[in-house]
This record gives structure tokens, sequence and C-alpha cells, in this order.
């Protein structure tokens, strides 16, 4: 567990440590002593190899000077903090056409603590359950003529873990400021700076959640591991989810975005973050990681967080997904079988152009490999030439020997 409180008033800094350097060190240990998923193993060694010699790489060679520098292929496994970006900027890419000139708000739905332990043998079904129902929530609101009487669009995150790795399961939710009325004649605006009450949007979330929860129950779609297996009879599963009713869920709706722009920088930092990056990673010494987090019940303090090896890969681990599984879901206007009609639909009655598709210059578009790029940054002169090498050409990767 905790190897210590955290210490206030973290250091600032470029991390001298990397997870794929914690994970070289202890991941064979940690995989001796402890039971992991297929996909979590996928996870530690894909992390491990990324950018070494054992992916390959391809060497750069100056046409001039001569000189050369090497560089290793990514694993881009998507639990890798060392490959999102390119997958961030390309969804980035995709994402900015789609975006229509009105407000956009945040609504954040979060599950009980209570269902962690469940959530950790079932992953694949607590967390699709999550995205029905906060995505079935929101679109009856936007139905209701009390609100909006009409079809919203949402983009929904899912994200797993809190700032100290711990679980903490949310889905942070993008909606439009406003709907496409029924008879697509007319856009319905949300009032300024509000959508829906989130203490209805609370109510009917936990009833759609625990709906879900007990029909995956009759239909035997639930394991039950040693923590839960108590869970397994049904007057007793019948009584978690009476008791999972009788607490408040929490569901928090964030002032609206200023405009499209805002929108896809937000998106940025939340669509291909993984649960730690290596910016926040301090050290590692004698078994012990230490990490930077940021305290909300604090004020949003950042501190230093110090956890024993083992701890720390434990925490990591739960929040690998499963395999296959989608993590950035659309709905109502977005949803990808009518997203194109629907948002072309939208520009019309809102008077909006179509937008241009992002050019290969554009910020938000992977830049390619033009001469400028490729220039030697040695002579200044020479062009660099590109070779690729296998990785059997590469001397070994060091093995983990703890």
């Amino acid at each position: 567990m905790c190897a210590g409180a955290p210490l206030a008033a973290a250091a600032s800094g470029t991390s001298s440590i990397e997870l794929a350097d914690i994970v070289r060190a202890h991941g064979d240990a940690y995989r001796r002593t402890h039971r992991l998923a297929p996909i979590q193993q996928t996870a530690l060694r894909a992390i491990a190899l990324c950018r070494t010699a054992a992916l390959g790489g391809h060497t750069d060679t100056c046409d001039q000077c001569g000189a050369t520098r090497t560089a290793y292929n990514s694993c881009r496994n998507r639990h890798c903090p060392k490959c999102q970006r390119a997958a961030e900027v390309a969804w980035l890419a995709a994402r900015q056409a789609e975006l229509l000139p009105l407000p956009y708000f945040h609504v954040v739905f979060t599950l009980p603590h209570r269902l962690h332990a469940l959530a950790q043998g079932n992953p694949r079904v607590l967390y699709a359950a999550l995205f029905r129902a906060a995505a079935d929530t929101l679109l009856t609101f936007g139905r209701d003529p009390r609100h909006l009487g009409g079809t919203i669009g949402v983009t929904a995150i899912l994200h797993t873990w809190g700032q100290n790795l711990s679980q903490h399961l949310h889905l942070h939710c993008v909606v439009t400021g406003g709907a496409l009325a029924p008879d697509g004649t007319r856009w319905i605006a949300a009032k300024n700076g509000f959508l829906f009450p989130v203490r209805a949007l609370s109510t009917v979330f936990r009833a759609k959640y625990l709906d879900a929860l007990r029909q995956a129950f009759a239909t035997q779609a639930l394991t039950f591991a040693s923590g839960t297996a108590a869970l397994s009879e049904p007057a007793a599963f019948a009584q978690f989810v009476a008791d999972l009713r009788t607490e408040p869920w929490v569901v928090y709706a964030k002032r609206p975005f200023g405009g499209p722009a805002q929108v896809l920088q937000y998106l940025g930092r939340y669509t291909h973050r993984v649960a730690i990056s290596n910016a926040r990673l301090v050290d590692l010494q004698d078994g012990t990681v230490r990490f930077r987090w940021k305290d909300y019940a604090d004020g949003g303090r950042t501190k230093v967080m110090a956890l024993s090896v083992e701890e720390f890969l434990r925490r990591f681990l739960l929040h690998i997904v499963p395999r296959g599984f989608v993590r950035i879901r659309y709905f109502g206007l977005l949803a990808n079988r009518r997203r194109r009609a629907q948002l072309d639909r939208c520009r019309v009655v809102l008077a909006a152009p179509t937008p241009a598709a992002p050019s290969a210059e554009s910020p938000t578009s992977s830049p390619g490999p033009s001469k400028a790029l490729r220039r030697c940054p040695h002579c200044g002169v020479g062009v660099l030439r590109v070779i690729t090498v296998p990785a059997s050409r590469f001397p070994p990767v060091p093995r983990d020997t703890s």
C-alpha cells in the first residue's frame, strides 16, 4: 500500500524516469507474484518494449556530412503514455469538421465507490452500462419539451482513475448546447449558461444504471470473484442494488465552453489520456515510486505521493480496459450511422457554412515528413535519408533481473 503519507508542495520540473523504466525494472517480478489478465500482460510488455531496439526502428543518415541518428518504433499500445499524441492529433483533426457554431456543455457522470470491486471483475459490463445509462439520461432530457424537445449531440469519454491512480469510474460528456427539433426544421438553443438540472439528471441516471445492473445479473452476465462472491446470491445482490439506490449519485455539470475552439482544446486534454503521464513521475528509489498528483479535496494543491512499486503497478493495472473496448463513444446527433446527415441538417437550420477539411498544414493534423523536417540537425545542409532496421539488427533489450 502507500509507502507514506502524501508529501505537500511537490517539486516541479521534468521527470527523470518514465513508466517504461518502472515496468522494465519491476514488471517481471510483479507478474511472477500476481495473476494478471492477458490484456494487462500485453500492456506491460508493450510499455516495456516501447521505443527500444526490440521493436525495430530506423536510422537517419545525412547525405552530406554522414551524421547518423537512430529512432526506435513505438508500441502503439493505448495504455502507453508515450504513444497517445499521434492518435490524439488524428482524432482531433477528424472531429474539427464536426463542431457546430454554438456553446457546448461538459457533464460528468460518476459511479459510486461501492461498485469498484464489482467493476474490477466485470469491467466490460459495468463500463458499457455507464455509457448507456449516461447517454440515455442525457438524450431523455434533451427530448423532453420541458427542457429542449429535440435531439442533442453527445461525445462521451471514459476515465477510470483519479489523480492518485485509485479507481474513480466516471464519464466525461461534451454535449451540444441545444437540440435539433424532431421535424428537423429548427434548432432549439439551450438557455444561456444552463443545460439540464443536475439533481434530476442524477436521479434518472441512477435508476437507468441500476436497471442495467439488475438485467446483467438476471442474464448471468456478471462474474463474482473472492471479494464479491457473496453477491452471487440473488437476495444479497438485490440488497446490494437497494443500498445503491439510497446513495446520492454524483452528476456534475460545468459551465459551457466559449465556443468550438475551446471544445477542441478540452478534448485534446481528455480523449487520449492514460492513467498517469511520464511528466507526473518524480523518481523510483528503493522500491518506491513517487509521483505528482492534485488533491482536489485540498483546493487542488499539487502534492507528491509515495507508493511501493507493487502498489503503484497494481493501481496502474486497474485502468487497463478490456481488449477492443471503445473508450470514446457518440450519441444522438453524433451517432455514427447518422452523423453526417444530422450535422448537415444542423448546419442548414443554423445557417452555418460547411467547414473545409483540415489541410496537411493544419495545426490539428499530423505533420508529414516535409523536407524542412528532414534537414540534418548536425550540418544544417544535408537531407536525412531513412533506412528501416529490423529488430534483429539491434542489440537485445536488457531484461528485468529483480
